[in-house]
């Protein structure tokens, strides 16, 4: 037997936060009554699940890397009609999800997966995930400024973590820098080099952990090997106890 949000979880209906989320709306019903308690126990082999009306099903767990263009929206759908992620992914029978957000004017690497629970543990700070961008900015940033971002930002939701800066390029009056964070705010990149008086004028994700976009063309995807999902489910986990000491 199971938390009936685990099992929800793990058949990919979303991350285990946003499936505690539809328990307590009533929106999912176990033999036939609704259930809101979080605490409710399954089996997922017997008894009947169902979330909105519609029964769930045990899915192999998928794990994509995509290499996502510019101009797509990150999500499985968008009622403006915008492209999605999800329209990249040619022949895939299996739903999927992000793990985290890329902006609509971001590129860069995105994993995609049906395991909602490893997709809630990396997109939350805590497990401390290095998430490495390549931002082109406006103007070039002093040393001072370039501390200042490694240090934390203070934001209109906060101070960010500390995290690195570093200078790359210079090219005629704009400037290429790798900045590595740990959170997954709202279009946080942008918004810190914005406060530190140099705009992004070009933003990519090069790194996520240590899963690169090494041999991936724009627009691309490929499944994780088992050896990588082995790797970042162990890392999470050292992470998780370093930070606990």
């Amino acid at each position: 037997m199971e938390r009936l949000q685990k099992v929800m979880a793990h058949a990919g209906i979303a991350s285990r936060r946003h499936c505690e989320e539809l328990i307590m709306q009533g929106k999912v019903q176990v033999n036939g009554q609704v259930v809101r308690e979080l605490g409710t126990k399954v089996d997922p082999t017997k008894d009947k699940i169902l979330v909105e009306g519609r029964p769930i099903r045990t899915e192999q767990h998928v794990y994509l890397m995509l290499n996502k263009p510019t101009g797509v929206i990150t999500s499985v759908s968008d009622p403006r009609g915008r492209r999605v992620v999800t329209d990249l992914l040619r022949g895939l029978k299996e739903r999927v999800y992000p793990v985290g957000r890329l902006d609509y004017n971001t590129s860069g690497l995105l994993l995609l997966t049906n395991d909602g629970e490893l997709a809630n543990k990396l997109a939350h700070p805590s497990y401390e995930i290095d998430k490495v961008y390549r931002a082109w900015v406006k103007g070039v940033p002093t040393a001072d400024k370039l501390g200042m971002l490694a240090r934390g930002i203070m934001l209109e939701d906060g101070m960010t973590s500390p995290g690195e800066a570093r200078l790359l390029k210079r090219d005629q009056g704009r400037a290429l820098l790798e900045i590595t964070i740990h959170e997954g705010r709202n279009r946080q990149v942008r918004r810190m080099c914005e406060a530190i008086g140099h705009p992004v004028l070009e933003l990519e994700r090069v790194r996520l952990g240590f899963l690169t976009l090494e041999g991936l063309a724009t627009g691309q995807f490929r499944p994780l090997t088992s050896e990588e999902v082995s790797r970042l489910k162990q890392g999470l986990v050292q992470n998780r106890k370093r930070r606990a000491r």
